[in-house]
């Protein structure tokens, strides 16, 4: 074993506390990001004449889909594709998708199904696409996924699909998802966006993401220590899906022993900022675009004035949020950057967070419910034959 770290931490510590595959996957995301792009560039003219077709079609729908954290990618990302593309771009999980198939698919509207998948063996990302074959008349698949033998792989080789496949490490060993959710979220971006204009963007982004891992990774590990027993995520549009991604892996890694909660700045008034005490930390997602911006700031001006809050502390790329420095995440070099470019180093400190309150808890990180009711890859579920 070498004497490397992580977040921090030796190897062979982490490896005693049962954490080295979360802390080396968290920690590996801008490498992966870069990996994931050189990929994408390989395969550009691939990728590009697959998909024209698909949009050229008039009236053409894309359901970005999966399960759990991969059905959250699809959330941090349908408002601004729909908004690229000039497209109905619309997240839809499988989980959903599976129960009630027809409130969703429109068997007359040509449709692409973008499917997230870190295993690729979900039963509901496989009953999903089943289901869309069996009732869309015109249909593509779009698989986006971490593991090559997955069922989801081999949906994305057929006739009328397209398998972009992400680096082998981003198949995350531990429980939560991390890099994989990040490269998935990243892949579908450059997918959409154009592979070649996102050539431009990866090295910023990437060292945005280097940036908060290197800076504020001691950070989290004192937030951790504080002991909240409620922490808050909130962000508008884009951002309230990485609110409930933040949320959910501080609910795995903590196996339920912290209380977590998202929502957008504006809806957390209507009822959920009951659950503020003194026992409350609240982490605010900072928009780039001043207009929505000014409703994070206006948020964020009332909290400080309940002072109900234990904490509250700021994402945020631009300066001028209105807190003192150590409340303060703040990602370097992309103030001028479109908010989607944002999540890929917004999310990493809440992961962080996750994984250091995982270890206050006593817990192994990269499997922290030992008593296997919650599994890597979901088990359980019965699909039910449609009539």
């Amino acid at each position: 074993m070498t004497d490397t770290l992580q977040l921090g931490l030796d190897e062979a510590e982490l490896e005693r506390l049962g954490g080295l595959w979360t802390a080396r996957e968290i920690a590996q995301q801008p490498a992966m990001l870069r990996e994931t792009q050189a990929l994408l560039m390989q395969r550009r003219a691939e990728i590009e004449a697959f998909l024209q077709p698909i949009l050229d079609q008039a009236g053409v729908r894309i359901i970005l889909t999966g399960a759990g954290t991969s059905a959250f990618a699809g959330e941090c990302l349908a408002p601004a594709l729909a908004r690229r593309l000039g497209r109905r771009v619309e997240a839809i999980a499988t989980t959903d998708l599976v129960c009630a198939p027809h409130l969703y698919f429109e068997a007359d509207t040509p449709t692409l199904l973008v499917s997230f998948g870190r295993s690729g063996n979900s039963p509901e990302s496989v009953a999903a696409i089943e289901l869309a074959d069996r009732l869309v008349s015109t249909l593509n698949h779009l698989v986006i996924t971490c593991n090559a033998d997955g069922a989801l792989a081999r949906y994305g080789q057929g006739p009328r699909g397209m398998n972009i496949q992400l680096p082998e490490a981003t198949h995350d060993r531990s429980f939560a998802m991390t890099s994989s959710f990040s490269c998935m979220t990243y892949a579908a971006l450059a997918v959409f966006s154009g592979v070649a204009a996102l050539d431009q963007r990866i090295d910023g982004i990437a060292r945005a993401t280097q940036a908060v891992i290197a800076q504020y990774t001691p950070v989290m590990q004192a937030v951790a220590g504080e002991g909240y027993q409620r922490v808050v995520y909130l962000g508008s549009h884009i951002f309230k899906g990485l609110a409930r991604e933040s949320g959910l892996k501080l609910l795995e890694l903590t196996n339920g022993a912290l209380v977590t909660m998202f929502d957008s700045p504006l809806g957390f008034r209507h009822g959920p900022k009951t659950i503020v005490n003194d026992q409350t930390l609240i982490v605010v997602f900072f928009s780039n675009d001043a207009y929505t911006r000014s409703y994070d700031v206006d948020l964020l001006d009332e909290l400080r004035r309940d002072n109900d809050a234990a904490r509250v502390i700021a994402v945020t790329a631009q300066d001028g949020v209105g807190l003192a420095e150590t409340d303060q995440i703040k990602v370097p070099g992309l103030a001028d950057a479109d908010d989607v470019e944002l999540l890929f180093a917004y999310i990493a400190a809440p992961q962080i967070l996750a994984f250091f309150e995982s270890l206050r808890l006593g817990l192994k990180p990269d499997k922290p419910n030992a008593a296997g009711t919650v599994n890597r890859v979901v088990q359980g579920v019965r699909i039910h034959e449609l009539t």
